[in-house]
């Protein structure tokens, strides 16, 4: 996906922040050193497991927390100093429900406009929202009536009532069928068509898959950044997996034999290689009776992310 870029709407340098602990538990690094930037008019994800540090992130730049250590600036100000005027250009929706169940869906997004200070015209930018999202029909409906799909695009709709600048996603698509999450995209996509910046976090290779560019977070760092073929491309090869009782056996043989430098998680062995194939019949020869299956694909970015971190996308960080 190509993305119209005049400059860079975020930018963090070494963003580090700690949980204090409780009762005699020591605190929790969320934070490490983070490092990215998003471009103007992009949309970018962050994509890591649960406990990784994107809600972290995501509460950093919506203005929510101040940053310990490090660096952040947002539409060309620096965080925490210009929170407060920042916020008039943020639009952001969190992973959890927001709206008010017994407001409609047009009073949900007009009592949004007026917390904004918003006065004159806001029936207009209201309407516009409505008609953007396909929501106009829906209008007078409460939101406690609405399936999980409709509530979604309402809760971006109340976002962007103010005609913010950057839009802020967490795990936008959690709990949405899979038409809901197509239909969401598309809508997104119109939104960067239309020059705003989108950053979200997510755990769906899917989802980071239709960004610009992706940043893969692992315990509060960032193990890689780029475009989603970028990234993959950087594997250099075909991810060959194998399954084996005696995974570790296997891949420290791997490594003597053949010179294959393989990771294992579970009961899989896996690696990339150029020509993978053609080594298939190799190892067969070389192990018989101790491989139970063994597949090639084209890398995905939860193959990059085991490359880069040494772990499963699935895993939930701990500490």
């Amino acid at each position: 996906m190509g993305a119209a870029s005049h400059g860079v709407a975020v930018e963090a340098r070494g963003l580090g922040f700690r949980y204090p602990g409780r009762r005699g538990r020591p605190g929790r690094r969320a934070l490490d050193g983070a490092e990215f930037a998003v471009a103007e008019g992009a949309i970018f994800g962050f994509l890591g497991p649960n406990g990784s540090g994107k809600s972290t992130l995501f509460r950093i730049l919506a203005t929510l927390l101040a940053p310990q250590a490090g660096t952040v600036r947002v539409l060309g100000a620096e965080l925490p100093a210009a929170a407060g005027r920042l916020r008039r250009w943020l639009g952001v929706v969190f992973q959890s429900p927001s709206l008010d169940p017994l407001l409609t869906v047009r009073e949900n997004l007009i009592t949004q406009g007026r917390l904004f200070g918003l006065g004159r015209g806001l029936g207009e930018r209201v309407d516009r929202q409505l008609e953007r999202f396909g929501l106009a029909g829906r209008a007078a409906e409460r939101v406690r009536t609405l399936s999980g799909g409709l509530a979604r695009r309402t809760e971006v709709a109340k976002a962007l009532v103010h005609e913010p600048r950057l839009l802020l996603l967490d795990e936008p698509s959690s709990g949405l069928d899979p038409r809901a999450r197509i239909e969401l995209w598309q809508q997104l996509e119109r939104l960067r068509g239309a020059g705003v910046t989108i950053l979200l976090t997510t755990h769906f290779v899917e989802e980071a898959d239709r960004c610009d560019r992706v940043a893969l977070v692992d315990r509060g760092r960032v193990a890689a950044e780029g475009s989603p073929e970028e990234l993959k491309r950087a594997l250099g090869g075909e991810v060959v997996t194998l399954t084996a009782r005696d995974p570790h056996d296997l891949a420290g043989e791997l490594h003597a034999l053949m010179g294959i430098a393989a990771t294992v998680q579970g009961e899989r062995v896996r690696f990339e290689h150029h020509r993978a194939a053609a080594l298939l019949g190799r190892i067969a020869e070389a192990f018989p009776g101790r491989i139970e299956s063994m597949s090639v694909a084209a890398p995905t970015l939860e193959d990059v992310f085991v490359a880069r971190t040494g772990r499963e996308l699935a895993a939930v960080a701990v500490g």
